[in-house]
C-alpha cells in the first residue's frame, strides 16, 4: 500500500474528537494510536485491543506523524461530513 492509500485511512469528523484526525472515521484517534506504539505497546497489541483495525491503520498513523514532523503537506486529507 502506498503513502496516499494509507492516508486515506485517516479522516477528520468535525463531530468526531473535535475534528482531531481518526482512523477511517472510527472513534479512534490518530494520536491515542501513537500514544500506545510510544508506550511501548506492540502492533499485536493494539491489533488485539482494537480488533476493527488493521495493520495498515497503524502504518497510515505512522506515516501521519512523519508527514507531520515533517512539515510537509497532507494529501489527500479526507474530511468527512456530519451525518
Amino acid at each position: 500500500m502506498n503513502e496516499i492509500e494509507l492516508l486515506s485511512r485517516i479522516t477528520v469528523n468535525p463531530s468526531i474528537f473535535g475534528g482531531k484526525p481518526i482512523i477511517r472515521g472510527r472513534r479512534i484517534a490518530v494520536e491515542h494510536v501513537l500514544d500506545m506504539l510510544a508506550a511501548g505497546d506492540s502492533v499485536e497489541t493494539i491489533l488485539s485491543g482494537y480488533p476493527f483495525l488493521e495493520r495498515q491503520d497503524i502504518q497510515a498513523c505512522l506515516v501521519y506523524a512523519r508527514k507531520i514532523v515533517g512539515h510537509e503537506r497532507i494529501e489527500p486529507f479526507a474530511v468527512e461530513t456530519a451525518l
